[in-house]
């Protein structure tokens, strides 16, 4: 089997290589000899890069990708911020603090903050937004995420809003109180989802608020000018920013691409400074390049079985479908080595209480899932049998969600050879971007590919996924003995004890299988040299905003 896919990625490696030489183009950057990358414009200096397709939202409330919460971040200021060293720093407030008991919080606002259509935003901006984020006729994904800590949440979930203990005791001054300490608080006061929203332009235009430049009204480095989609958002710098004179480029073009050979055509003729999407049959020959990058991500990449489904209601069958993948094989030949094999779900650069890796302190320091790729075979058949399906007899053929980047559909073609070896059929089914996520989120899928970069260095942020009441937890997964031991280290002070419970979490879902993690993520990405200034958080965001480019 795996000498058959070697075979299929290096015909499609062979074919990629033919249709981008029959255009003109090679692996150096072309792009640094364009006048496109000069980043030169009529209106001043643009940037012209690649982040994805087109959204499913931009509405900070509502988003739970990183391409939609990368566009945020040029457009929002949020109370805190975050630098290039992941440090938390001031944002719209200029300062805060929090009480002795760790139980409220105060942000201290800057004077004469405006929103992009020059109206003044103040701390009651910031009430509405975090009560929009709470009300359950949003359907936020991260509400509880963000404000499960906040006193009165559990009311304002069933509706009650005002209960949310958020108040603005003048317009300077924004108080949040917290049911029980929370270590990382100031990390969500920095999260796009917290971003304050203008209430007069949602009142006004309803949900498609979000959809049209002339409503978007936001509060951060820049405004989005204009939107065309499938083709690109073009961000201008916003004059009211509070600190607009530090931003050095007037514009920003986004592309909106699905398909990484477009993207990687884009640069190389230079039409843009940088792309994310790269096609990994290009990666063997851009490793070592000067504008090649290769980045690490706090993140893993997973799949996702829909629990709802009884098929897949048995925990020896989730475990049988896990075992069978060659994690190895994935990251390092399907992936061509740009990825990581995951044997945990929490993975690399997260830290534990004693500020040493998450991961080095699981299950007694051993991987949950052996390397062993055939032992691990053959005790998939062992329990697919033990579970009723010796050999896959009378297990129902399985549908297989992707969205076709890069490697998404590669690997699904993988998983869909691994699991004949268990006797189970799997159909692949290719989803476009903008439908793919919210499909998935409402449970309109069988399995499916995912994936989560972290919002925060803290292990609850991706454990939260699998907590069954969590807007982001797609597959479905049920455990009371698993939300008790979230909801024990949500309310625990003591460090060591908090992150005890959260090691005892990630134990039951690992051996209950509540999901299939494959690797852990890594970015890899084309930038141009002239870009100076910008950076690349390892929670999957590029700093633009902040960017310059030389001439």
């Amino acid at each position: 089997m795996k000498r058959t896919l070697s075979l299929i990625l290096a015909v499609i490696m062979v074919l990629s290589l033919f249709a981008l030489s029959g255009c003109g183009k090679s692996n150096s950057s072309a792009a640094e000899s364009t006048p496109a990358a000069s980043g030169t414009a009529a209106e001043g200096k643009q940037l012209v890069a690649e982040l994805g397709p087109n959204p499913e939202t931009i509405d900070p409330a509502l988003n739970s990708a990183v391409d939609g919460g990368n566009y945020i971040l040029f457009a929002f200021d949020c109370l805190l911020n975050v630098d290039k060293d992941n440090k938390i720093i001031a944002g719209a407030a200029e300062k805060w603090e929090q009480s002795e008991d760790g139980l409220t919080w105060t942000f201290h606002l800057r004077k004469d903050l405006k929103w992009s259509d020059g109206s003044p935003l103040t701390a009651k901006d910031f009430v509405y937004s975090w009560k929009r984020v709470a009300d359950p006729k949003t359907a936020a994904p991260y509400a509880e995420t963000v404000l499960g800590m906040v006193k009165g949440y559990d009311e304002a979930a069933k509706g009650n809003v005002d209960s949310l203990g958020v108040s603005a005791p003048d317009d300077l001054t924004f108080v949040v109180s917290l049911a029980a300490p929370c270590p990382y608080f100031d990390k969500l006061a920095a999260f796009a989802t917290l971003s304050p929203v203008n209430q007069a332009t949602i009142e006004k235009n309803g949900d498609s608020w979000a959809t049209k430049p002339e409503s978007y009204i936001c509060n951060g480095p820049f405004y989005i000018k204009e939107w065309v989609p499938s083709s690109y958002i073009l961000f201008a710098k916003n004059p009211n920013y509070r600190d607009a004179a530090s931003i050095k480029i007037d514009s920003m073009k986004m592309l909106l691409m699905e398909d990484a050979n477009a993207s990687f055509a884009a640069y190389n003729t230079g039409e843009a400074m940088m792309v994310k999407d790269v096609p990994t049959a290009e990666v063997a020959n851009l490793k070592g390049k000067e504008d090649f990058h290769i980045d690490p991500d706090m993140g893993t990449y997973y799949i996702s079985l829909n629990d709802s489904l009884s098929q897949f209601s048995d925990a020896k069958v989730r475990s049988a479908q896990s075992r069978a993948i060659d994690r190895d094989y994935v990251a390092n030949t399907l992936m061509g080595g740009v990825y990581t094999p995951a044997y945990n779900f929490v993975g690399t650069g997260v830290a534990d209480w004693d500020g040493i890796s998450f991961m080095e302190n699981a299950n007694g320091g051993k991987r949950y899932i052996s390397d062993d790729a055939a032992a691990n075979l053959e005790e998939a058949k062992k329990l697919l049998s033990e579970a009723g399906y010796p050999d896959g007899k009378g297990f129902p053929v399985v549908n297989y969600s992707t969205n076709d980047a890069g490697y998404h559909k590669i690997v699904a073609q993988y998983v869909q050879q691994a699991w004949a070896q268990l006797g189970i059929t799997v159909n692949v089914n290719v989803v476009e971007w903008a439908s793919f996520t919210p499909q998935r989120r409402a449970g309109d899928y069988e399995v499916a590919r995912n994936g989560w970069l972290y919002d925060y260095n803290d292990p609850s942020n991706m454990l939260d996924l699998l907590v069954s009441t969590n807007g982001n937890n797609d597959g479905k997964y049920k455990s009371a003995d698993y939300d008790a031991l979230m909801d024990k280290a949500a309310k625990e002070i003591d460090p060591k004890t908090r992150f005890g419970y959260l090691h005892q979490a990630e134990d039951l879902l690992m051996n209950d299988t509540a999901c299939i993690p494959l690797a852990y993520y890594n970015d890899f990405y084309l930038q141009s040299t002239k870009i100076t200034g910008s950076w690349h958080s390892p929670y999957g965001y590029w700093y633009f905003q902040y960017a310059d480019i030389a001439q």
